[in-house]
């Protein structure tokens, strides 16, 4: 599958949802054609550069969004939320003449369905404490707080990690081996506070 990449300071997973603000000629022009084919692109985390720069370096898993919204803000600018379907690695990345990145990207298999288990149960509730603040309320995000999966992709999301620390949960494809690094990071905060 041939798609635009967007490198991000931000991670997003499946059926997680983050609001965009687009300004640069390159991805006003990927949005509209990805709306006109009904396709979606690729959000890659940044590894190295700011989000505007045509030489960022970024990491080669990220998740393949689709658009499900979109307005022109108050600020003039247009905003998008879109929503990860599927997580993907970048085979091969290139860049078209006005700076927007290209890769041919391969769906990675789906993470197996799977309980959170008794000893993360303080995981669920950090993530329902999270979904109050009203940022992430507006993003209308429908969360199973049973599925390991859910909790452990909502938490890699939202949490305040450093970026290559959300790289490495994102590409975990264990939902339990997830939850138990981020119960491990969550305990390192506690005892840091």
């Amino acid at each position: 599958m041939n798609v635009p990449l967007f490198p991000l300071n931000s991670v997003v997973l499946p059926q997680g949802r983050i609001p965009l603000q687009l300004f640069e000629p390159r991805y006003i022009d990927m949005l509209s054609r990805c709306l006109k084919e009904d396709r979606g692109f690729v959000i890659v985390l940044l590894q190295d550069g700011p989000e505007t720069s045509r030489t960022a370096a970024f990491y080669d898993i990220g998740t393949y969004v689709r658009i499900i919204d979109f307005q022109q803000l108050d600020n003039g600018l247009l905003g998008i939320t879109v929503e990860g379907e599927s997580k993907v690695t970048v085979v091969r990345s290139w860049q078209q003449a006005d700076g927007l990145n290209l890769g041919d990207v391969e769906c990675l298999i789906t993470e197996a369905e799977s309980e959170v288990p008794e000893r993360y149960h303080e995981l669920p509730s950090v993530l329902r404490a999270l979904f109050r603040h009203p940022a992430i309320k507006n993003l209308d995000m429908k969360v199973d707080y049973d599925d390991a999966r859910h909790v452990g992709w909502r938490l890699t999301e939202l949490l305040p990690l450093d970026t290559p620390e959300k790289q490495r949960l994102a590409e975990l494809q264990d939902p339990l081996e997830r939850l138990d690094r981020l119960q491990r990071l969550l305990e390192a905060l506690d005892g840091s506070g």
